[in-house]
């Protein structure tokens, strides 16, 4: 027990830290701690010190002088990696559609993108249209009053397509360079036009695949009634989206030269296809 006690009271004791000039002996600093008390005061200056280390290192460029932590330059050159990256994936993604659509078109088939999902949450086919005696009437009157209408004949025969009654909108006004040959697989016509022209749309529709692939830069595909497609290639920069409504003259894309093949210069190579068919333009418009 009396062991106990006296390490209780060497706990609470008092030390008393002086400094004395040797020369006057007279005391000039003096501080009074427990041991407890310089127990506190050691572990705050350690949690200070660690603390100001830490914030040292994590806000100030002291930070690279630690072995194996990336400079400035190292990390710039890793950010630009990673979106260099994130572009090449991006850029073969466009690819894989763009062949993706042209097989699907070359076959004669709708391009994926326009297939759409249909929505699975009501159920279709409970859908009931009444009709109303109103509607019976106005059925009734309207086929009394075109039986005898001439212009009925005429109008079953315009939902046959005819493609010489259609009229293309020039894509741009310029010099064949290259003609439509399909012994070559050249399925389109070269125009060479002035630079930054812009590029037209040939009939309305919908723009069902933007994008830029290796050999014939950028691409713009439109997706016509009628199950016509025209195609855009070698172009600087495109005007629409996946998506978007055009009409007949309404610009697209700037005429260029983008692309590694196929390409000697700012042109224009135009394609028509119809139901999966190359068609010759120059067939059909005028340049």
């Amino acid at each position: 027990m009396a062991k106990n006690d006296k390490k209780k009271r060497n706990w609470r004791d008092k030390y008393r830290f002086s400094v004395i000039n040797d020369t006057t002996f007279e005391e000039v600093w003096r501080v009074r701690l427990t041991q407890y008390n310089a127990f506190l005061l050691i572990s705050a200056l350690v949690l200070f010190l660690i603390g100001s280390t830490v914030a040292l290192m994590a806000f100030t460029n002291l930070r690279e002088f630690i072995p194996g932590y990336p400079d400035v330059t190292m990390r710039r050159n890793i950010l630009m990696s990673a979106i260099r990256l994130d572009s090449l994936e991006r850029e073969l993604t466009l690819r894989d559609n763009y062949f993706a659509n042209l097989n699907a078109i070359i076959a004669g088939k709708e391009p994926a993108g326009l297939f759409s999902l249909q929505d699975s949450s009501g159920d279709y086919n409970s859908i009931v249209f009444p009709s109303s005696p109103d509607d019976s009437a106005l059925r009734a009157r309207v086929e009394n009053e075109e039986k005898y209408n001439l212009m009925l004949a005429s109008a079953s025969a315009e939902t046959e397509y005819n493609l010489a009654g259609l009229h293309f909108f020039p894509p741009v006004k310029g010099i064949i360079s290259s003609r439509f040959d399909e012994r070559t697989r050249h399925f389109g016509t070269d125009i060479v036009a002035r630079p930054k022209s812009s590029v037209a749309a040939v009939l309305d529709g919908t723009v069902i695949f933007t994008g830029w692939t290796m050999e014939t830069g950028y691409v713009i595909q439109i997706q016509h009634p009628n199950d016509i497609v025209s195609i855009y290639k070698h172009n600087a920069s495109l005007l629409k989206e996946t998506g978007d409504l055009v009409r007949a003259g309404e610009p697209v894309s700037i005429i260029g030269d983008s692309g590694e093949m196929y390409t000697s210069g700012p042109h224009l190579h135009f394609e028509i296809w119809y139901k999966g068919s190359p068609l010759d333009p120059e067939k059909h418009i005028l340049f």
